[in-house]
């Protein structure tokens, strides 16, 4: 069973991945979200919009891919084509007035950063430094699977795209599919080899998404591993289960109550608990809290009546011991013993 430190450590984590997509007290200025082929960001980015108007904060969608507005979107911005000064002026246009704490909060999110990485590499940090305000959180997606092709004037001694912006990210969401998550940890529990799926297999063909089948048994949900880098330079770091709020609403819908989407931590997930844990769990819930052991480590009522017996050396000093006037100190001489009367006055 996890210690009482351990378990405070991982709510204390929950609670910050809650800040984190909540936008409470500028968590994180600008958040950086990865995704592979094997599963898309699309349901953190969706879970960013959904609280961030459930929390009446302006959103502006800046789109190098998307063709249509999504849902709880303000302002939708199309930015395939346009230099970085132009769409910079054009975000910065809609940013939402007032000054200090009375500025309304904005959330603003770069559906791909993959394009700005390969057009303007070297000034992928200023860009991205100029649209950061107090009062504007911004959340990028990049695709760590998709090929990156660099300008010929790229320096080949400068930072890679990916590694500049992991640097400039006050927190980092890696997402990954639950079911290949499941299917590593069998394997580890057997001793097994890990299998690889996508890219990593090495295998040649036309890559294609997971099947239904395979999602429906292994459950609704993605991981989300989460590396938040607070102001003290500390980071924290934990992995977690997400159920995208669409799951919930189709569940929801026939009370009449839309809830937010589900998180937990993924060692609480059902697959990923310890079985050791489990069995600790039950036999101390059987045996009301107490070990079991080949022998018994309880008391008769005999065996307690006769340590209540017992007399203790010493134990007279323990009694009459008024207010100023301390402990005293019982010793009995013997026969080797020397008494000084000399050291006894001083």
């Amino acid at each position: 069973m996890p210690s009482s430190a351990q378990s405070h450590a991982r709510s204390h984590a929950l609670l910050l991945l809650q800040k984190l997509l909540n936008l409470r007290d500028s968590a994180s200025p600008l958040t950086l979200v990865l995704d592979t082929l094997e599963q898309s960001a699309q349901p953190v980015v969706r879970e960013f919009l959904s609280r961030a108007k459930v929390s009446k904060n302006k959103v502006i969608f800046v789109s190098f891919a998307a063709l249509r507005k999504p849902a709880d979107v303000d302002i939708f911005i199309k930015a395939w084509g346009k230099s970085p000064d132009s769409l910079r002026a054009e975000i910065t246009s809609h940013y939402p007035s007032g000054i200090g704490s009375h500025a309304h909060k904005a959330l603003l999110v770069i559906d791909t950063l993959n394009s700005l990485a390969s057009s303007t590499p070297s000034n992928l940090a200023l860009f991205l430094s100029s649209l950061i305000t107090p009062a504007v959180s911004l959340v990028g997606v990049y695709h760590t699977d998709v090929p990156l092709v660099l300008p010929r004037s790229f320096n080949e001694y400068e930072p890679h795209p990916l590694t500049t912006l992991s640097h400039l990210a006050t927190a980092i969401l890696r997402v990954s599919s639950l079911y290949q998550a499941i299917e590593r940890r069998k394997a580890q529990n057997r001793s097994l080899q890990e299998p690889e799926w996508g890219l990593d297999e090495g295998r040649e063909g036309v890559l294609i998404g997971l099947g239904g089948e395979k999602k429906v048994a292994a459950g609704e949900g993605l991981v989300l591993e989460m590396e938040l880098r607070r102001r003290s330079g500390r980071a924290v770091a934990e992995k977690f289960v997400l159920v995208p709020r669409t799951v919930q609403m189709q569940k929801q819908v026939q009370n009449g109550k839309i809830e937010t989407s589900k998180l937990c931590l993924l060692s609480d997930h059902p697959s990923f608990k310890d079985p050791t844990d489990a069995e600790q769990g039950g036999a101390a819930g059987d045996g009301d809290g107490e070990m079991e052991t080949t022998f018994n480590l309880g008391l008769t009522e005999k065996q307690r009546k006769d340590r209540e017996g017992i007399v203790l050396p010493y134990f007279d000093a323990q009694k009459d011991i008024g207010a100023g006037e301390g402990g005293r100190i019982l010793y009995e001489m013997g026969r080797e013993d020397d008494f000084d009367d000399e050291e006894d006055e001083i």
